[in-house]
């Protein structure tokens, strides 16, 4: 394959998404800056290419004139940046709007051939702050850069991810798990190797160029049904309580005070009360020459380490 460009720079390419991102482009013989606030963070990613060929790159995400540096050079960008909460230093307006805008303010001044933008399925009719705050992000990108590429996935999964990993930790460790709005919340998840390749798609191919893509999975499953999945996936099984929003957001004002990574945040509360599917009318993977790879094919696979004892258990007990 003859690469239509050169360099990239990929912003949160240590991140869960963002480290295939850095794999599938370095696989197709890019060089790759990996934009990172503490490049040590980033040495992981270097074992997905040759000597030199992926180099973490120290980036300001607050300063203009360090994102200009990671930008410059740069025929491909990519922005993978984004939280699933809050807390001290980041803050979902500066990194899901402020940060958008000051890398496609940057892609344009230097003529970035591709900035491909991923954002998040549902942003259109979000309820919560993360979700309007992508929605703006979305925005300002246009308005610098109005030949991006914006990608919108559903929850996506993978063997590093924050969805199925989280309910199986929750049914490992709960003897009753919370049915937010009675669970009747859908979603569309995604493999992560899927939004990888969609990105791949977006910067190879011209025809992207100021399109918003809603990349969903071939299921689509209500969060009970994502209970129940988890379930058959761990050999466990978990007494489902209905939770009202009210009630929820009650719950989660006091779980995101803990330290660390919260089980749940009032914001997460109000973005269960919107669906995450795609469009029927929307531009998708299919779009992009994209296959969808069905959950069966990888999710039991990283769930099993949450069986009871462990992932060999079977194994054990058969011999």
């Amino acid at each position: 394959m003859t690469l239509p460009y050169k360099t990239a720079t990929v912003f949160g390419g240590t991140g869960f998404i963002g480290r295939y991102v850095v794999r599938e482009l370095a696989r197709l013989g890019y060089r790759v800056k990996v934009a990172t606030r503490m490049p040590e963070s980033a040495y992981f990613v270097r074992l997905y290419g040759t000597v030199g060929q992926i180099v973490p790159f120290q980036t300001n995400l607050r300063d203009a004139a360090s994102i200009d540096a990671a930008v410059s050079g740069s025929e491909v960008v990519v922005n993978c940046v984004g939280i699933l909460y809050q807390n001290r230093r980041s803050k979902f307006h500066r990194l899901h709007a402020e940060v958008p805008s000051m890398i496609a303010a940057s892609c344009a001044k230097f003529g970035v051939a591709r900035f491909v933008h991923l954002s998040a399925m549902g942003v259109d009719k979000a309820l919560s702050q993360s979700g309007k705050t992508k929605l703006e992000g979305e925005k300002k990108v246009f308005e610098h850069f109005p030949a991006a590429t914006i990608l919108r996935p559903s929850a996506v999964f993978g063997p590093e991810d924050r969805f199925f990993n989280l309910f199986a930790s929750l049914a490992q460790k709960l003897p009753v798990l919370p049915l937010v709005g009675g669970g009747r919340m859908k979603f569309q998840p995604v493999y992560v190797g899927d939004v990888a390749a969609a990105v791949i798609a977006s910067v190879v191919r011209t025809d992207t160029s100021g399109g918003i893509y809603e990349l969903g999975g071939p299921e689509v499953m209500s969060l009970r049904d994502v209970y129940n999945y988890v379930f058959k996936a761990t050999g466990r099984t978990r007494a489902l309580m209905p939770l009202p929003f009210a009630l929820a957001k009650v719950e989660a004002f006091f779980l995101q005070m803990v330290p660390g990574c919260p089980l749940l945040t009032t914001d997460q509360v109000e973005s269960l009360k919107t669906d995450n599917v795609a469009s029927p009318y929307a531009l998708g993977l299919a779009d992009l020459g994209v296959g969808t790879t069905g959950m069966e094919l990888i999710v039991p696979g990283y769930l099993e380490r949450f069986r009871s004892g462990g992932r060999f258990a079977e194994t054990r007990a058969a011999a």
